[in-house]
């Protein structure tokens, strides 16, 4: 698979609903009825933070449980979390920095691969090693949507997922931008719905985010 293909797989990904939900699932039994939420509310791109020991395990039961949904494996940290990713059959993966050794291990995986950026000397180091979809994280901590809009004329081949401290209240302002094609958080499941199983919940939120704005062009 060639390093365009991949990319156009990223593309493809990113522009399938406006938010991608950033999801840490501690107990196995929350995976599938909190995918079935999301999807239910059209996000059906899914990060799966590989932030607790079941993460990998998670990832294996959506994919094959919950068939609309594209489920990813998100704090890839290095080339060992990014083998494990691959094994657990994650569509793709996110990470929220960028190595020189985790961009080689990311082309060698074929896997699409979203890598993290926070300023602009991070962005021109990943588009010297080939990429130019990126993770802008920590979005608001790092100057938000002006940020962004800033970034859009130096870098006008590179688009952009932030992630980051965004909420429901402020996603609007994100996706107006044109390098911005969609964005990443946790707000759509909060840590008490899923401990409380307010699944409905998770699925109204997720409906009302999806239909606020449609997938980028």
């Amino acid at each position: 698979m060639t390093p365009h293909s991949l990319h156009a797989q990223l593309d493809t990904i990113l522009r399938t609903a406006p938010v991608i939900p950033v999801l840490t699932i501690r107990r196995i039994e929350d995976a599938v009825p909190l995918a079935e939420a999301l999807v239910a509310g059209g996000l059906v791109v899914l990060e799966i933070t590989l932030r607790s020991d079941i993460a990998t395990q998670a990832i294996r039961l959506i994919r094959d449980a919950v068939p609309r949904a594209i489920a990813g494996a998100g704090t890839i940290l290095d080339a060992g979390d990014l083998k494990e990713a691959r094994e657990a059959g994650a569509a793709f993966g996110v990470s929220p920095g960028l190595t020189p050794e985790l961009a080689s291990a990311a082309v060698a995986s074929e896997m699409p691969f979203l890598p993290g950026v926070a300023t602009a000397s991070e962005i021109m180091r990943a588009r010297a090693l080939g990429f130019r979809h990126l993770k802008f994280f920590p979005a608001e901590a790092m100057g938000g949507r002006t940020a962004l809009a800033g970034f859009a004329g130096p870098f006008r081949d590179v688009l952009f997922c932030p992630t980051g401290g965004i909420r429901e209240d402020t996603l609007a302002a994100y996706l107006e931008l044109p390098n911005v094609l969609c964005a990443g958080g946790s707000w759509m499941a909060p840590d008490e719905d899923i401990d409380n199983g307010a699944w409905s919940a998770i699925a109204e939120r997720a409906g009302r985010v999806g239909r606020s704005r449609p997938a980028r062009r």
